[in-house]
């Protein structure tokens, strides 16, 4: 396989995680968010949009062994590791991606207890900030 069909494959699965990531929040907020009365924030709002501002550290560790997994695939390329280092490079960033996304978990999880749209704006948002990070670098061409 070409490194330019690494790339594009790359590419699409961070299109798809972006897609799993805001899929839950968007169904959520259709089917149950938007309700013509107004709904009262229940005792639990509060403290789930902390836990989903609070689990963006959570990414921080992951993030870490993505960056060196990154310098090691650009330290490979043209090298017979180059295979294995886009591999790894995959395996890595899948398991950031699912710490890049818990905010917007959270934030699908605050609808049922009331959360503001606002809020909920702004965890989905951090949301898609963080899978920003993990898209793959022109470098790596």
């Amino acid at each position: 396989m070409t490194r330019g069909n690494v790339r594009r494959r790359l590419a699409l699965a961070w299109w798809r995680q972006l897609a799993l990531t805001l899929g839950p929040l968007l169904v959520v907020c259709v089917f149950f968010g938007g309700g013509e009365e107004p709904v009262t924030p229940s005792v639990f709002a509060m403290p789930l949009f902390i836990a989903g501002v609070a689990s963006m550290f959570v990414s921080l560790k992951p993030f870490g062994v993505y960056k060196r997994s990154l310098i090691a695939t650009q330290k490979a390329l043209d090298t017979p590791e180059e295979p294995g280092a886009w591999l790894r490079l995959a395996a890595d960033r899948r398991m950031a991606f699912l710490a890049a996304g818990l905010p917007a978990w959270i934030a699908a999880l605050a609808v049922f207890a009331g959360l503001e749209p606002v809020p909920l704006a702004l965890l989905a948002l951090s949301s898609v900030i963080l899978l920003y990070l993990y898209r793959i670098p022109r470098q790596l061409a």
